[in-house]
């Protein structure tokens, strides 16, 4: 059965076959593309999933992710789902050694775009720590985050309004 109609179905919150599916790709290298072009997949349950399983790759064989970086940035970035744009956040800071100047340079752009676009908690939260652990050694970035990370912490949402106060008490 394809890995799609695997990831398809139950609870959308669980996460279904996720980490048994993980754990295939990481005994089977090869079947990393099929899992990737699960991101592409009409059901949002399944794209959530995706992103999930993408974090565990990622934390246990990053350089199986590198060859799609270009795809994250190009392809991933487009898709209109909360899920994937905090994961890319994540995943950007994961694979920050394996970015190049270039690939750095487009995901933050990204990652400001969401962070003034997008009200989802979780990936400002998300963007907010990316963003503000990359702000550290980069004043331009830096001096860009700052009044944006001042109107987040008044916001309403304590998680919200937390973490862009840790994000500022980090940078000064």
């Amino acid at each position: 059965m394809k890995f799609e109609e695997r990831l398809a179905g139950g609870h959308p919150n669980s996460l279904g076959n996720t980490v048994e599916i993980v754990e295939e790709v990481l005994r089977e290298p090869a079947r990393f593309d099929e899992f990737f072009n699960c991101y592409f997949s009409k059901d949002e349950v399944v794209r959530l999933r995706v992103s999930n399983g993408m974090k565990r790759i990622c934390a246990v064989n990053s350089p199986l992710m590198v060859p799609y970086i270009d795809r994250f940035l190009d392809d991933i970035a487009q898709i209109g789902q909360a899920s994937t744009k905090w994961t890319l956040a994540q995943l950007f800071l994961m694979l920050e050694t394996d970015l190049t100047e270039n690939q750095k340079t487009k995901a933050k752009q990204i990652l400001k775009e969401n962070l003034i676009t997008e009200s989802d908690w979780i990936v400002l939260n998300q963007t907010m720590e990316t963003l503000g652990k990359w702000s550290k050694d980069d004043k331009e970035l830096k001096a860009w985050i700052q009044p944006h990370l001042r109107v987040l912490a008044a916001d309403t949402r304590k998680s919200v309004s937390k973490k862009a106060l840790k994000t500022l008490r980090l940078l000064n």
